[in-house]
């Protein structure tokens, strides 16, 4: 075990700001000269020490000062701000622990390098000779073991595409692998995106195939963390990181026999916790991590925290504990990797390419017998800096940076001189007491593990991520949480007909493999590439420069080609394998023969292109039945409301057991270009359907001339009609003028409260307590700062004359009330930019009852109209429009909202005022909430629910925002080298619940959405699919289909199910054995709030409950199915703790004759 360095008592001395920050600019920054503007120096000197003084949190109701050193606080301060949450701070053998790590800003002079307070900085500062004289005392104490590890970061898209980049470059750089870690054998090297790998293994000779397995099995080579990519942590949802997961795993186990143990992880926008989570959860049993805010790594660097355990906020024992190790340096590249001083280690770049002119081909020079001392001493001295920042004294180099090694030349040249470099310290162990060997992440935590028995722990995350790359100033990096809502929607989009389609196939597979229908497995197999090609191209788009909005305009219209074919792809499988299930024994063997078999079930709309609205088909309703085919993908019942275009008002529905369903008609407008017109041959009906779990139901729309049309009309108010209309035109609706003063629109349950001029939801009252919650909605905009804001930052421009632009102001809302028997909506349009729907529901189940539905339509891509909003900035340019709703809920002076991570926990976050609004944003993808924090009576909470990746903040008291679109024209010098200006015609859906909490909570209570917020987000992310039958009679189709015998209980929800592949043939044949993932959600009780169509909140499904096909066995695995654990004895033997997400290999008979068909469905 090695000696500990003991820090000498530090001088009192100003340091000096450091080269570093402007120098470091090369990686997300394109920017080739910098001119330092007092190189890191705050911009407000005075809000920094205030910052610094008040960087404490509270344990126990007492303040823990944060452990800085009085002597420089002047220019060293520490502003580590925890979010408000708890800090502990324990002795070195114990752990740390933060809830809610918010590090926020670092202060005063920030931009000088930590580094420089270490031991041999402040001697060789203070005094030469005194450095000289001590540094045989300091080297005698210091033992070092340095792993040189060769590495090449490869995005799958960013300034190209994937296939650009892979016959570019990283085809090159996987072929160079192989051959030259076999030319060298002690060289070693590490690989994480496997869907290069994938590609390139696909396409390889025979020999290189071979010798790329020996290479791994030898353990030269090591594939990290083995997802289908590095994927981000701030806008990636739940299923998609978790499937993309499985591809790689799945893959790498199959093809080359192995099972990542370690993660890398260093290139994403600041660490979330689902990750760390899910790798765990993977049997990944450490990590390594990059970008945090650079506050963080100096806060840890002070404390030796370079590797700790990460907790999740709900794991009170550690079981889900994962070993991290921080990267202490700004970014992955040489220059950032071997040492502090960034100049010296340009001079350990060996690669010098015919052609290339860059900073480290300038700098370094070929190692020899004349200079290896001199280079091998100074390399050292660097490593010996980097080892004191850890306790253990092992140091991991990575050598490499983005697409490195794409020349055979530059293998030679790194290895070459950096071995003569080792040779010479190894040869030398007396004089310089270290060891420097090639190695892998592997390799690096078995040697921390053997030299360490204990380290620190932290709970929480690491956002927001902030840089000082350009301007020696915070950076935040919160812009991206929104940046291309469009793409972003699109990836839920995909996500959600994936999942469906993946537990249709598997459901319909298993059958047509039971029953011997030949002809249905012939084309279900044949659709199982499509599966797979989905799996991949939603996989893709999880990559940090994919579902970000990151990546240059033309790669992000090649991630959107391929999400838009795999969505239609997965409909068409979907419908293919509802109709086989629906179809009954009889019809099968009949319609078997006919060349349009399992092509009567279409969806009722059509999407020509990705950046195309989907536009409803009206269904025929005037002259036959028509049967509307209903699909509900969770495990619960759901009663929830659905809408279809039909083109004839005389007609009666009718559910699958033949009773009538209410239903309501509401107009369809059209717009004239000089106002709106009501059609006359269109109409949209809203209905309640009640599916059960797993179910396919058919409902049947009857032609019915019977009056009573004119009941189920909804009431129409506007103030903006199309004058004057055709002669002979008859509007099939009663439309009545909104009057002057406020809105009011009524359920049983609620009274919306609306702004009669802007038609903004202005207060909800909940009838059954009389409790009024003040809920003013607006939309305003952040004027951006130019060439600060783009992609990635989120900067709200300095010298703006207000902090907001209201960008409504002086617009013209045109307001159009729809009300009826099953819902009351209330639409306002502002232009063509922005239209906004409030909608509540005339029912007696809940939530439903107590919800209100949120959707926004933007069009920032659309034409400008000056006229209609002349808010907004010519052009939408430079502007950042949100989203917020002011309420009266007291969630504290210093403002506490919480956001999800990636839909499996909540995680609270506190105000930091201090670093401005774009410090204080925080990604989610599914729900944020704020709720009463003091003591007061009948306190509430408002969640707010989203269907897609956006920023959220809490800025004042009683406020929550959300990002809801960004246009930015000019680059944020973070690499992209383009401004934001492709936006799309966007939908955003939200739901937003306003629920009373208990008056006792627990200050320690891990945040939790409530019951109905997670039912209703489940809603969100996996609508009903919805089919129309075409070609078949009523008596084709059985009334429905049930995958489930009983539905789960309400807190455990089935995250997916799909087919593995047969190993011979893995992207065409499926199997017999599914991947069956459960996610505990975990529902708070403190919140009052029910669900109708389900019950329980056990961790386990009832008995009885199973599914309803033949299985032979299930069995536990890890997430991604490779490593097998017991078996159990049916789905009520899986216990899934809380917050947690566990996984079944199930594997399905071959033939009926198994007992299973006996079960009948039981719903409840």
């Amino acid at each position: 075990m090695p000696q500990r360095v003991r820090k000498p008592q530090k001088t009192v001395e100003e340091f000096k700001a450091s080269r570093g920050g402007i120098e470091n600019f090369r990686k997300r920054s394109g920017i080739h000269s910098v001119v330092g503007h007092s190189e890191g120096t705050s911009s407000d000197v005075q809000g920094s020490k205030s910052l610094s003084r008040n960087s404490s949190s509270l344990f126990l109701g007492k303040r823990v000062p944060l452990p800085l050193d009085e002597e420089v606080e002047e220019v060293h301060q520490l502003a580590l701000l925890s979010g408000g949450a708890n800090l502990k701070l324990w002795p070195r053998d114990k752990s740390w622990s933060c809830l809610s790590p918010h590090p926020a800003a670092l202060s005063l002079l920030m931009m000088h390098e930590f580094w420089a307070s270490v031991p041999e900085r402040q001697l060789l500062a203070a005094s030469p000779e005194a450095y000289t004289a001590s540094s045989s005392v300091w080297q005698s104490a210091l033992y070092s073991d340095v792993f040189l590890m060769p590495h090449s970061h490869n995005d799958p898209g960013w300034l190209k595409t994937f296939e650009e980049y892979y016959f570019q470059q990283s085809s090159k750089i996987l072929h160079n692998m192989v051959t030259k870690l076999m030319l060298y054998p002690k060289m070693t090297f590490v690989w994480a995106e496997v869907s290069f790998l994938s590609l390139w293994y696909e396409r390889a000779h025979p020999t290189l195939r071979h010798q790329l397995l020996s290479l791994v099995r030898e353990g030269r080579l090591e594939v990290l963390t083995g997802g289908w990519v590095m994927p981000d942590e701030a806008s990636t949802h739940l299923y998609a990181l978790v499937d993309q997961m499985v591809i790689g795993h799945q893959w790498l186990n199959r093809t080359l026999g192995i099972k990542p143990s370690h993660g890398w992880s260093i290139d994403p926008f600041g660490h979330g916790a689902a990750v760390p989570y899910l790798l765990q959860e993977s049997s990944i049993s450490g990590t390594v991590i990059q970008r945090i805010h650079y506050a963080w790594k100096q806060w840890l660097a002070e404390q030796q925290f370079g590797d700790f355990k990460w907790r999740q906020v709900w794991d009170a024992d550690g079981d889900a504990d994962i070993l991290v190790h921080n990267r202490p340096f700004d970014i992955y590249s040489i220059k950032h990797s071997c040492g502090p001083h960034l100049q010296i280690c340009l001079e350990y770049d060996f690669r010098k390419v015919p052609g290339e002119y860059t900073e480290y081909s300038i700098k370094s020079v070929p190692i020899d017998e004349s200079n290896v001392k001199l280079k091998a001493e100074l390399l050292l001295e660097q490593y010996g800096r980097q080892g004191s920042l850890v306790p253990h004294n092992v140091v991991l180099v990575p050598i490499g940076d983005d697409f490195r090694y794409d020349h055979a030349s530059e293998w030679d040249q790194q290895y070459t001189n950096y071995q003569m470099l080792a040779d010479h310290i190894n040869n030398n162990p007396s004089k310089y007491h270290a060891t420097i060997e090639w190695g892998t992440v592997k390799d690096y935590f078995k040697e921390i593990k053997a030299r360490m028995k204990d380290f620190p722990t932290l709970q929480g995350d690491f956002f927001v991520y902030s840089d000082i790359f350009t301007e020696g100033r915070p950076a935040y990096w919160s812009g991206y949480f929104t940046t291309r809502p469009f793409f972003k929607i699109l990836d839920r989009q995909l996500q959600a007909v994936l999942r469906s389609a993946e537990i249709l196939y598997t459901w319909a597979l298993t059958k047509a493999t039971q029953t011997g229908s030949t002809a249905a497995f012939q084309l279900l197999e044949k659709d199982y590439e499509k599966l797979v090609k989905a799996r991949e191209n939603l996989g893709l788009f999880q990559h940090h420069d994919g579902i970000t909005g990151t990546s240059r305009a033309l790669v992000m219209r090649d991630y959107a080609v391929k999400l838009f074919l795999s969505y239609h792809d997965s409909i068409a499988v979907s419908s293919r394998c509802a109709e086989f299930l629906l179809l009954s024994r009889g019809m099968l063997s009949t319609l078997q023969r006919e060349s349009n078999f399992l092509e009567h079930l279409q969806p009722d709309f059509e999407r020509p292109t990705y950046d195309s609205w989907p536009n409803k088909i009206p269904i025929v309703t005037d002259k036959t039945m028509r049967q509307v085919v209903l699909f509900n993908s969770l495990a619960q019942r759901r009663i929830e409301l659905v809408k279809i275009l039909v083109t004839s008002t005389h007609f009666k529905l009718t559910d699958e057991h033949g009773h009538d369903v209410p239903f309501q008609i509401n107009p369809v407008w059209n717009d004239t270009g000089n106002g709106l017109l009501i059609l006359t041959k269109q109409f949209e009906v809203f209905f309640i359907a009640e599916i059960p779990a797993l179910s396919l139901v058919t409902f049947t729309i009857h032609p019915s001339f019977t009056a009573g049309d004119d009941k189920r009309k909804s009431v129409v108010f506007s103030n903006y009609y199309a004058p004057s209309p055709g002669q002979g035109y008859s509007s099939p609706f009663d439309a009545r003028d909104v009057l002057p003063g406020d809105i009011q629109i009524d359920s049983d349950s609620l009274k919306l409260l609306f702004d009669g001029t802007t038609g903004m939801l202005r207060s909800v009252t909940n009838k059954k307590t009389g409790k009024v919650t003040q809920t003013a909605f607006k939309f305003a905009a952040y004027p951006s700062a130019q060439f600060k804001s783009g992609a990635y930052l989120f900067q709200p421009d300095p010298n703006a004359r207000e902090p907001e632009e209201d960008v409504l102001a002086g617009a013209k809302p045109r307001i159009f009330i729809h009300s009826g028997p099953v819902a009351s909506e209330l639409t306002v349009m502002f232009g063509s930019a922005l239209m906004h729907t409030t909608r509540i529901f005339h029912t007696s189940e809940e939530p439903l009852q107590s919800a209100i539905y949120i959707e926004n339509i933007f069009n920032f891509g659309g034409h400008y109209n000056s006229t209609e909003t002349p808010g907004f900035p010519p052009n939408y340019r430079e502007t950042e429009l949100f989203m917020r709703v002011s309420t009266d809920i007291d969630n504290g002076a210093n403002p506490v909202f919480y956001t999800d991570q990636s839909g499996l926990h909540m995680q609270k976050r506190v105000k930091v005022a201090d670093i401005g609004i774009q410090g204080n944003y925080y990604p989610i993808t599914s729900a944020t909430y704020i709720e009463d924090e003091s003591p007061v009576d009948s306190p509430r909470r408002m969640t707010l629910l989203t269907d897609h990746g956006q920023g959220a903040a809490s800025w004042q008291q009683g406020w929550l925002e959300v990002m809801v679109e960004r246009r930015t024209n000019y680059d944020d010098a973070r690499g992209m080298g383009e401004g934001v200006t492709d936006q799309k015609r966007t939908m955003g859906r939200h739901w937003l619940l306003i629920e009373g909490l208990e008056a006792e909570r627990r200050p320690d209570d891990v945040a939790r959405l409530s019951l109905g917020a997670h039912h209703l987000s489940n809603i969100l992310n996996y609508p009903i699919d919805l089919f129309v039958a075409d070609g078949l009679q009523s008596h084709m189709l059985n009334a429905g289909a049930h995958l489930i015998s009983r539905p789960l209980p309400c807190s455990l929800h089935l995250l997916g199910m799909k087919i593995l592949p047969v190993a011979q043939y893995p992207g065409l044949m499926p199997s017999s054995r599914a991947l069956m993932h459960v996610h505990n959600q975990s529902p708070a009780c403190t919140v009052h709030s029910s669900v109708h169509s389900c019950s329980g909140l056990h961790d386990s499904a009832p008995a009885g409950a199973e599914l309803m096909v033949p299985v032979k066995s299930m069995q536990k695995t890890d997430l991604t199915g490779t490593r097998l654990q017991e078996e159990v004895v049916g789905l009520s033997s899986l216990i899934v703790p809380h917050h947690q997400v566990r996984t079944l290999l199930v594997t399905f008979q071959d033939s009926s004759h198994s007992g299973a068909g006996d079960i009948r469905p039981v719903y409840s």
